[in-house]
């Protein structure tokens, strides 16, 4: 309420801004989300019995109770049948307000009608309140939380409730205002701007690094093509299957990963073509290249990427709700793996004979100084570790007993954190105390 509400409304009006807020037809009819509400004053018609009145008149208690239940119900009746309309007839009973309830009849005594305002006070009142809210610390308000249902879209229904709540706005009376305080808006958007960051930073990187260490720019793209096609049937397979696709799915593939298969078959075909003597192939002559090279090492890129794939197995066998965290991200990562394989297998041999030159012999590029670099670091301490066996076995082991010892000592938790860079402050107190 804003300033001067109280000395317009009373108790019983904040019950009203609370009923308008828990409209079932919050988000209209596809049903995506419900209501829960914390504060206001339920209103009640409280009926005060005066036990002196009572005795003096020779009524008791269960002749008013019996008395306010058969004057206040709606009563169904027949139908009335009037070709080609039936009028379904029904009698209402129900009270409006405190003057109804005071002129009920309790019973007759000597001819004279006893009413519940004889022996009673009608009053407003509210009924025991289990929790309250406050805002600012200035005073009581109604707070409302909407709750997303199983398996709905979780920015569609932050739309829906806030296209709901501009028309709710339109009703309430002067002095009333409804502020969101959550607003789950900025989080949906974070967590899909986080996916579409990783996803466009995690292919930009594994194009850059397949261009550069392959030395040929028309090897890396065919290798970089797979990137989105792999996404592509790991969408689909996510649409088939019913796996959402959030935060955890989605975020968590490797493109490194993806195109393994890939590179292990461009990588040998152009390493073949840049052996062979300098020349110039015809199309028949490429094709029998990429078949030759591909078929040497179709198994080996398909028992690499099936090696991957088996590690998320386990992860499918989680339950509870590490399952639910880590279950789709297992899925989708396993498909984008399977659609890697069968493109490698088929899309990028096809692709290499058709858009890889057909020149043959090999020049010297920035590849080649890269590799050289790294061979020189890496020869002299693959010899030295040849050399010392027995060292290089007892530092692996130290390692992992290490390793070892302080995986007993770390604590557990499956759940990855996430900051909302939003604070709800939720006190809850002992039954019985005083608000």
């Amino acid at each position: 309420p804003k300033p001067g509400f109280e000395d317009k409304y009373n108790a019983m009006d904040l019950r009203t801004v609370q009923d308008w807020i828990i409209k079932p037809q919050l988000i209209g009819t596809k049903g995506v989300a419900e209501v829960n509400t914390l504060g206001g004053m339920l209103k009640q018609y409280e009926i005060a019995v005066q036990p002196d009145k009572l005795r003096s008149m020779n009524t008791t208690m269960p002749e008013i109770l019996e008395a306010l239940e058969h004057n206040n119900e709606n009563t169904g009746g027949a139908y009335i049948d009037k070709k080609p309309n039936a009028y379904f007839i029904r009698g209402i009973g129900m009270v409006n307000g405190i003057d109804d309830i005071q002129k009920i009849v309790v019973k007759n005594q000597n001819g004279i009608p006893i009413l519940v305002r004889d022996v009673a006070t009608v009053q407003f009142g509210s009924s025991i309140r289990y929790g309250a809210t406050t805002k600012d610390g200035k005073g009581e308000a109604v707070s409302g939380m909407v709750m997303m249902l199983k398996g709905a879209n979780s920015a569609e229904v932050v739309g829906l409730v806030k296209e709901k709540m501009a028309q709710i706005r339109k009703s309430l009376p002067e002095g009333v205002d409804v502020e969101p305080f959550l607003d789950r808006t900025k989080l949906v958007k974070n967590a899909i701007g986080t996916v579409q960051t990783n996803l466009l930073e995690g292919a930009l990187i594994v194009v850059f690094i397949l261009i550069l260490l392959l030395g040929n720019l028309r090897a890396g793209l065919v290798v970089a093509s797979v990137i989105p096609l792999s996404l592509l049937f790991a969408v689909s397979l996510m649409q088939l299957f019913g796996v959402s696709g959030n935060l955890m799915s989605l975020g968590a593939i490797d493109f490194g990963l993806i195109v393994d298969g890939a590179v292990i078959i461009v990588e040998a075909i152009v390493h073949r073509l840049q052996t062979m003597p300098t020349g110039k192939l015809n199309a028949h002559e490429m094709d029998g290249v990429v078949k030759k090279e591909a078929h040497k090492l179709m198994s080996s890129a398909a028992f690499g990427q099936l090696i991957i794939l088996i590690v998320y197995l386990p992860i499918l066998a989680l339950i509870g709700i590490e399952g639910k965290m880590f279950r789709p991200m297992a899925q989708t990562v396993s498909f984008a793996i399977l659609g890697a394989c069968i493109l490698s297998l088929t899309y990028v041999p096809m692709m290499s004979a058709l858009f890889l030159s057909k020149k043959t012999g090999h020049t010297q590029n920035i590849s080649d100084r890269i590799i050289g670099f790294c061979y020189r670091i890496y020869a002299p301490l693959l010899e030295g570790a040849l050399k010392m066996k027995g060292l290089v076995v007892g530092i692996a082991v130290a390692f992992f007993a290490v390793s070892m010892l302080v995986f007993n000592s770390l604590g557990g938790e499956f759940i990855p954190t996430l900051d909302e860079s939003d604070i709800a402050t939720h006190v809850i107190i002992p039954p019985g105390s005083s608000m």
